[in-house]
């Protein structure tokens, strides 16, 4: 049984290690190094940041990150999901997904935004089953490794 509850700093070693995983793939992200717990904390809404948890162990994690600090864009945010490995195909990322759509929208958020690369089907099916569109690629944006990646923009509005 999986439980959603909110993410706090305690969760952090696991956390990392599934953002960690996610980097290894080289299919969810550009970064390239896990960022430390500041970071993270500093760069995440704290009101919309949450952890899966099965029996003792946090398998994903999901939150919100602001997108510009203009007031304009006060209920614009982009968000991130990890899974673990282990946990990956059993639903939890969509319950995360779900408990994070429930916060936003609760808390005044009016469009979520996210940045996936071309090649992850799983993380396109995923937000495409939660009312996601595609609204454009942006190609080239950014290089990983050396090389050049598109990604496909994201977005859910309420």
């Amino acid at each position: 049984m999986i439980e959603i509850r909110a993410l706090t700093e305690e969760d952090w070693p696991a956390v990392a290690e599934i953002y960690a995983e996610g980097i290894a793939t080289r299919l969810a992200t550009f970064e390239t190094s896990t960022p430390t717990w500041d970071e993270f904390d500093r760069g995440r809404l704290r009101e919309h940041r949450f952890v899966a948890v099965d029996g003792w162990r946090v398998v994903g994690w999901v939150a919100l990150s602001p997108t510009s600090p203009r007031s304009c864009y006060a209920g614009v945010a982009e968000h991130s999901v990890y899974v673990s490995e282990s946990a990956r195909g059993r639903g939890v990322g969509k319950a995360l997904m779900a408990a994070l759509l429930a916060s936003a929208d609760a808390g005044g958020i009016w469009t979520i935004q996210t940045s996936v690369f071309p090649d992850n089907a799983a993380s396109i099916a995923l937000h495409e089953s939660l009312g996601f569109r595609v609204v454009g690629r942006r190609e080239r944006i950014a290089q990983l490794d050396g090389v050049w990646r598109d990604t496909l923009l994201l977005e859910r509005r309420v």
